[in-house]
């Protein structure tokens, strides 16, 4: 009933819809009369030939000549009759088929459909929305973010121009505004003033018209635009935006922060506060074939094994977990206790050949340019002349060329990092490179997360997408929080205790039964950071819990325990 009046009243809101119904009735109510004169004159012409029908068998018969049905059963013998069943045959052909299908199609059904549409796409949001995200274009990321704001029961609104488009998008669960990002007036349509964030993922050109547009209707809402080049972010910044982000930069880095550069140190990943997170690969240590509790590694160092990698699978560690030549550890404490650990394992696994990095791209050069900043060499290989910058460092060829991995130092190389934007090339260049090379760690960029699996299961170790750490870091400063993506559906973030919570012990909490997070941190005002807290501690009012776990564990937890003040 809802959506039947609001299909009502955008019917009736035009004032040319309007207009057209009433011609629509007048028509109607011309065939009504000329119906209701030709069924009078078959009673005087019936007479004329000497026959006597009641009035229902004149309305029967002038609608079955109208409608050219012709039974039959009801004739004229006489010319006058003939001539009069001609008269109200050529009617009905001329008015029946022919003027009254255009006319309602014209006058009703269109304005009726797109009165549909613009009920499932509107021009505005209701009055009253509050702390909502408005998103000028769906992509891959946005797409990404969409999912999480649902989870954290965040309102959005997506602004396509294109009416069909948004319609479909509806049709698709989006919620969307029919509207032009680049128009002045959408924003009055969209409470802009009680928006949370505008995320603006379009050309360089049309996010800087955003930025400029919204920050005139709000001078402290959060504008989170990206940036396809350098060039653009100052430019993005005087027009208002918040924060500019080029994603080919930041996805460059966090597949390089991934390398484990050819030793056993501890590389770190990210962090949260003081807690840091980090990952070592085990491989031609002393720690192979022994149990995590056998390693001693907490009790020598201070520092936690929190996870344990085994080509592309995350598992949680246990005190009889083996540590093999395929498992990369993933290691959580202060800077001095991951220091404690590299002063155990730094002189094993020692190499100093190049990282091989394929594709030039935005990407793949972010990447290289983060890997000098480590000192760690690379190579790039590209197939495309107009990339290849310095002869030193960039190889000319196609990657599936055996001849061109030999010339980049494949069978010598620790880590190769795949990062073309192409997901089906990714998979392709991954099961070869894992064929060519059993034991190198294979890093590779995902556009779609559906393809995610599939690259681990074509031997990828680690796989980054796109779409989820842009979603995440857009999201990061929306909430003013810290979440860490691990790889691909694995994420550190972090929860303020609430009453949910408060009171409650780790293990009788049942979070990670529920959702299948693990606390591995607690944020205390008294003792600091507590790493690989006691299950039995009680969780106090307003702590912070440093958690980690799946995408969807993530998207359990919140919507449990957040929001529940």
């Amino acid at each position: 009933m809802k959506f039947l009046s609001s299909q009502l009243s955008y019917f009736f809101a035009s004032r040319r819809t309007r207009t057209n119904v009433k011609k629509l009735f007048k028509f109607i109510l011309v065939l009504v009369i000329m119906y209701v004169a030709y069924s009078i004159l078959f009673h005087y012409v019936a007479l004329h030939e000497g026959q006597d029908h009641s009035w229902l068998t004149g309305f029967y018969w002038v609608l079955v000549t109208m409608s050219t049905l012709g039974f039959g059963d009801i004739v004229f013998t006489t010319d006058l009759g003939r001539g009069f069943s001609m008269l109200v045959l050529f009617s009905g052909v001329l008015f029946l088929l022919v003027m009254l299908p255009f006319t309602f199609i014209e006058f009703f059904y269109a304005p009726w459909m797109r009165a549909m549409n613009q009920a499932k796409a509107p021009k505005m949001l209701p009055e009253g929305t509050r702390n909502h995200v408005i998103i000028t274009n769906l992509n891959v990321v946005t797409d990404a973010l969409i999912k999480k704001l649902t989870s954290y029961k965040i309102e959005y609104a997506i602004m396509e121009p294109d009416l069909q488009k948004a319609v479909d998008l509806s049709d698709m669960d989006y919620n969307v505004v029919n509207c032009d990002p680049t128009d002045f007036d959408s924003y009055n349509n969209l409470c802009i003033e009680t928006a949370t964030m505008v995320v603006a993922t379009g050309s360089d050109m049309e996010n800087t018209n955003v930025a400029f547009t919204v920050r005139e209707f709000n001078k402290d809402i959060k504008i989170v635009a990206t940036s396809a080049s350098s060039d653009s972010v100052d430019i993005l910044q005087m027009a208002g935006a918040s924060h500019v982000l080029r994603m080919g930069e930041l996805l460059g880095r966090s597949l390089a922060r991934r390398t484990l550069g050819g030793n056993a140190r501890v590389h770190v990943i990210g962090h949260i506060d003081e807690l840091v997170i980090g990952e070592s690969t085990a491989q031609e240590t002393p720690l192979i074939g022994k149990s995590l509790k056998e390693s001693k590694i907490r009790e020598a160092t201070g520092a936690t094994v929190i996870g344990i990698w085994e080509r592309g699978k995350f598992i949680q560690p246990r005190p009889d977990t083996e540590i093999t030549e395929k498992t990369v550890l993933v290691l959580a404490g202060t800077v001095d206790q991951l220091r404690s650990y590299d002063e155990l394992v730094s002189i094993y696994h020692v190499s100093d050949k190049p990282v091989i990095i394929v594709g030039a791209g935005r990407v793949g050069r972010a990447a290289a340019k983060s890997l000098a900043e480590r000192q760690i060499d690379y190579r790039i290989i590209d197939k495309n002349p107009d990339r290849i910058r310095d002869p030193e460092k960039y190889i000319l060829g196609d990657a599936a060329d055996h001849s061109v991995l030999e010339k980049a130092g494949l069978h010598e190389a620790h880590t190769a990092l795949i990062t073309t934007h192409d997901d089906d090339i990714n998979i392709y260049l991954t099961i070869y490179c894992r064929q060519l090379s059993s034991n190198m760690q294979i890093i590779s960029r995902a556009t779609y997360e559906k393809n995610v699996n599939t690259m681990h299961r074509a031997g990828a170790d680690f796989v980054m997408s796109y779409a989820t750490m842009g979603a995440n870091t857009i999201f990061n400063i929306m909430e003013g929080q810290d979440v860490l993506t691990l790889a691909e559906g694995l994420n550190i973030f972090n929860h303020t205790v609430n009453q949910k919570l408060a009171g409650k012990s780790l293990i009788t909490s049942n979070i990670r039964q529920d959702t299948g997070c693990t606390v591995v941190a607690i944020k205390c005002k008294d003792d600091g950071m507590v790493v690989s807290p006691n299950p039995n501690r009680i969780l106090e009012l307003n702590q912070e819990l440093i958690l980690i776990g799946s995408s969807d564990g993530e998207n359990d937890f919140s919507s449990q325990y957040e929001n529940k003040n």
